[in-house]
């Protein structure tokens, strides 16, 4: 008997079929969308910067192609992620990590982004972390990150911050230029030097962000652990007349399709930006009103402190 189980392990596995293939191939297309709308990258920007044809990542992203572990990973390199991230299974998860992924999936949608800022609190606790009186506003461009971060800062007295701003003055050149050249992995590396350097330096500030903070797993959460983070959000059709008002298309430059690109960015992202400690929504408000809206959450954020 032990030799016949033997045996059996020994066999090799059944071939997936053509149904579990597709459907693999499909998954690994919706990641590819995913990460990309999440980091606010068009097709044809991905493409260039994966040295893929936008032919085939479209293909790829439809679950209609199926790309080689090389171009896989050409692609997780030009979204600043490991190849592995953009496989649907997650073989290597340890088993308690893995228990706590299949107790999370029986809990309604609905109530999973509270769970999260839950077990950020309890983690965040946990390592003692200090915001002191450090707000950071998020949010996609257009929701009026820079205009009330700025007027905040003068009525409460403190630094306002722009880490963009920052990480230009820094490195002497444009952040479009600055990615250009040296790539979003590169800028992603100078943003979270320019955080950590902001946090040493400043226990109270009013920091700005660029939208696409989310998309840095480790940077985001030093963010949320040591600043009181604030949803800057609007209706993406006041995002789009913002951004068109400010003659600001990044990255929606020679693209028809602007507005699906920017809902599609704000659907990847909801979920990180739902993080934030609170949020602010500047749909259809008057700058004073909107203002008006973040001094009060500044206040409940801040306690005492905020005097």
């Amino acid at each position: 008997m032990d030799e016949l189980v033997a045996k059996k392990k020994q066999s090799p596995a059944a071939a997936p079929s053509v149904g579990e293939t597709a459907a693999f191939l499909a998954a690994i297309g919706a990641e590819v969308r995913r990460h990309r709308a999440k980091r606010g990258m068009t097709r044809r920007q991905l493409a260039q910067a994966s040295e893929t044809s936008e032919r085939y990542l479209a293909q790829i992203e439809s679950g209609a192609g199926n790309p080689s572990v090389s171009v896989l990973r050409a692609i997780a390199q030009a979204l600043g992620l490991p190849a592995a991230a953009l496989l649907p299974e997650a073989s290597t998860r340890p088993a308690a990590l893995a228990a706590i992924i299949d107790l999370l999936s029986q809990v309604p949608e609905a109530e999973l982004p509270a769970l999260a800022k839950d077990i950020a609190a309890r983690i965040a606790g946990a390592q003692n972390a200090d915001r002191a009186r450090r707000i950071a506003l998020i949010g996609l461009r257009g929701a009026g990150k820079s205009t009330l971060g700025r007027l905040l800062a003068q009525q409460f007295g403190s630094p306002f911050i722009e880490l963009d701003r920052l990480i230009e003055e820094d490195y002497g050149a444009s952040i479009p230029d600055l990615i250009e050249m040296a790539g979003a992995a590169t800028f992603r590396r100078l943003e979270r030097g320019a955080l950590e350097r902001v946090i040493a330096e400043h226990d109270a500030a009013i920091i700005t962000t660029a939208g696409g903070i989310v998309a840095d797993a480790e940077t985001y959460a030093l963010l949320l652990r040591r600043s009181h983070t604030v949803w800057i959000k609007a209706r993406p059709e006041d995002h789009m007349s913002r951004v068109m008002a400010q003659g600001d298309f990044r990255p929606m430059a020679a693209n028809r399709e602007a507005m699906a690109d920017l809902v599609a960015i704000l659907d990847a992202r909801r979920a990180d930006y739902a993080r934030a400690e609170a949020e602010v929504d500047t749909t259809g408000d008057t700058v004073e009103q909107s203002l008006a809206k973040l001094v009060a959450t500044m206040t409940r954020l801040l306690g005492s402190d905020a005097n």
